[in-house]
């Protein structure tokens, strides 16, 4: 996919992080406005009929976009929460193991669910949250992520929606953090090389 240079005079960026700290501006805010907007109407087609939609966001990177497309959507549904650990401390890719640090509270059986995920690499965090859930006999259960790294992943996933396939790089902003620094950033950054936060 194409990518957006920084503005020569960095003022894109100043307002919320050292402009040194960014390699590139990989998705900017108007870009993902724009695909969310078409995610929400798309689920709000293809869930016009739904019963009893949950949304379950994986805590916490998929919180801005949780929040954001649940206002592209026009159709009645609940949310819930699950928090998952797959990556150690500082770490930059998944270990592979997995850890539920929080569970959902509600009951998912005969009810349509729909994983809200921030980035798929590996697939292989997001393959065990798929079991775990299917195992509670949920009427349907799909995946919208809204980043894919397909050169990242171990195992065979099947992605229902996606918002942008992106290439094998360290991203942040817009829920991802770094260091659990950075979310807020109103767009999807790239680390530069050898920058060190001072966080």
């Amino acid at each position: 996919m194409a990518t957006l240079p920084l503005p020569e005079d960095r003022s894109y960026i100043t307002p919320y992080i050292d402009p040194a700290l960014v390699s590139e501006v990989l998705i900017d805010p108007t870009q993902l406005h724009n695909r969310i907007q078409a995610l929400g109407t798309q689920l709000s087609v293809d869930y016009a009929d739904a019963h009893d939609l949950l949304l379950v966001s994986i805590l916490k990177g998929s919180v801005l976009f949780l929040t954001d497309l649940m206002r592209c959507m026009t159709v009645p549904h609940a949310i819930d929460f699950m928090a998952v650990t797959s990556y150690g401390v500082h770490a930059r890719h998944s270990t592979g193991t997995v850890r539920i640090d929080m569970d959902l509270r509600q009951n998912i059986e005969g009810r349509d669910v729909l994983i809200v995920e921030d980035i798929v690499d590996s697939g292989l965090t997001l393959d065990y949250i798929c079991r775990l859930l299917q195992a509670r006999h949920p009427a349907s259960l799909r995946i919208c992520a809204l980043l894919n790294k397909p050169s990242r992943r171990k195992i065979d996933l099947s992605l229902d929606y996606v918002g942008f396939d992106i290439p094998d790089k360290f991203v942040f902003g817009y829920g991802l953090d770094w260091d659990e620094l950075y979310r807020n950033l109103p767009f999807i950054g790239v680390v530069a090389e050898g920058a060190a936060h001072n966080g």
